[in-house]
């Protein structure tokens, strides 16, 4: 057989595109041909952000469908989104595949499918591309907890809309980390009808991924032991980082500003409070100064990427004089190169929002973390970090729900002034590096991949 073509589909968010990217990267270094679809909103922003220079263009087919919303519509709203992708991308993904198939004499001969886009899975079937693999890019705890969500409502801890009976803790199993109900992803929406179309999905893609002959995961069993030992069919590939095939990463929507690293450059080791909140998160004007205030209380040097669309103020939503206060030792920037960031030697310690790509990302450098989650899986991602791994701590809200300044530079102190959290953000950085280097098991797993697709 010639070169295998692999067609990859991410779920349309950050979170999930950047790592399915970074499988694609992976699997060309290894003599795939990959063509990877984006939506077109998300297609237009990927390669907005890439450099001219950047070797995905010359080596990734970047290709795009529409996710069945207007230009204008809101992506944030993810029961929207959700309805309009089942609604119009699977017809638009037969065309783009025989629209490929007909242009290229090297056919598509396998499917990797972000395992929340459970439908690509079938179109492939139908259209009777033999290879099909799912892809689950957040840890496979949360995989587990989507599976067994039948179990939740026959054991009544949650109703058949999803919603917790009442608030407890749970566990899958008796080696699982705790879960908590209040914190279950699919209630994360505040409203219901969003809750029951992610619940439908979840259902839906649960039966979908079962034509995939391989499930593959960005995680890695020493990571989550547990939860491997409960679904043992999902192989661990992960982490998936750049920096593993020695390359950038990229599928970002914004433009990285790297002039932060020249900025770090002149920082002392281990100093930097590096900041930054994924795609997603969105502060009020109270919580955004509270966290302003809160940095500068620290007296430390920070870096905090703070997105265009990171607070509902329209114009300067700092507080006043904070930016002159703060000139010498702050440095805020749009989007951050974060896995080189995070491997730089003065970063001391990383505030994040918990998403699983930033998890990986600061456990592979061996950065100790402060969590702030705000949706769906970042709760859970917590309590690895805290409870299992032990390698950062949680701050405390107000009885209004704030994260208050006083609050933020008493964590930064209890997690600096205790050495054991970076020893053990550092061996746990050990373990997963051998993971992925010949010999590992993820490397084996994705070796094992690899020769499939050419078999």
């Amino acid at each position: 057989m010639g070169t295998p073509h692999v067609l990859a589909i991410p779920y349309p968010a950050q979170g999930h595109v950047i790592p399915l990217l970074e499988l694609a990267q992976c699997l060309v270094t290894h003599g795939c041909k990959v063509t990877f679809v984006n939506s077109e909103f998300n297609h237009k922003r990927v390669v907005n952000a890439l450099s001219d220079k950047d070797h995905v263009r010359s080596h990734i087919n970047l290709v795009s469908i529409t996710d069945g919303l207007e230009p204008w519509e809101d992506r944030n709203d993810l029961g929207k989104l959700t309805e309009a992708i089942l609604k119009v991308m699977p017809g638009k993904l037969e065309e783009l595949i025989e629209q490929v198939n007909r242009s290229d004499s090297n056919k598509i001969t396998c499917i990797v499918a972000d395992a929340s886009m459970g439908w690509a899975l079938e179109v492939a079937e139908k259209m009777q591309i033999i290879r099909r693999a799912a892809f689950w890019p957040a840890a496979v705890a949360i995989f587990a907890l989507g599976m067994s969500v039948p179990e939740l409502i026959d054991d009544g801890i949650i109703d058949s809309d999803g919603t917790p009976v009442k608030n407890q803790v749970i566990q899958l199993s008796p080696t699982m980390p705790l879960m908590s109900t209040e914190n279950f992803p699919w209630t994360c929406f505040g409203d219901l009808t969003t809750q029951k179309i992610i619940l439908n999905l979840n259902s839906r893609n649960n039966k979908a991924i079962e034509v995939a002959h391989w499930m593959i995961s960005n995680s890695s069993y020493e990571l989550e032991p547990a939860a491997f030992a409960l679904f043992p069919n999902v192989l661990p590939i992960g982490p998936l980082l750049a920096s593993n095939r020695l390359g950038k990463s990229a599928g970002y929507f914004w433009p990285e500003d790297s002039t932060c690293l020249k900025w770090l450059d002149q920082q002392p080791a281990h100093s930097v409070i590096y900041v930054a909140f994924g795609s997603f998160t969105v502060f009020d004007c109270i919580q955004f100064h509270e966290l302003a205030l809160g940095l500068e209380l620290t007296n430390r040097p920070f870096l905090w990427v703070v997105r265009p669309d990171i607070t509902e103020e329209m114009n300067d939503p700092y507080p006043k004089g904070f930016k002159d206060r703060t000139a010498k030792r702050g440095r805020m920037v749009g989007w951050a190169p974060q896995q080189t960031v995070l491997s730089h030697p003065s970063v001391a310690c990383f505030v994040s929002h918990c998403g699983w790509n930033s998890t990986v990302e600061g456990i592979s450098t061996g950065t100790p973390f402060l969590c702030w989650p705000y949706f769906a899986d970042q709760f859970f991602n917590q309590s690895y970090i805290c409870d299992v791994w032990k390698v950062g701590l949680g701050f405390n809200r107000d009885e209004s729900g704030i994260i208050k300044q006083a609050e933020i530079k008493d964590k930064v102190e209890q997690l600096l002034g205790d050495e054991t959290f970076k020893a053990r953000a550092l061996h746990l950085k050990e373990v997963t590096a051998k993971t992925v280097k010949e010999g590992g098991c993820s490397r084996n797993n994705f070796n094992n991949f690899v020769k499939w697709m050419k078999e």
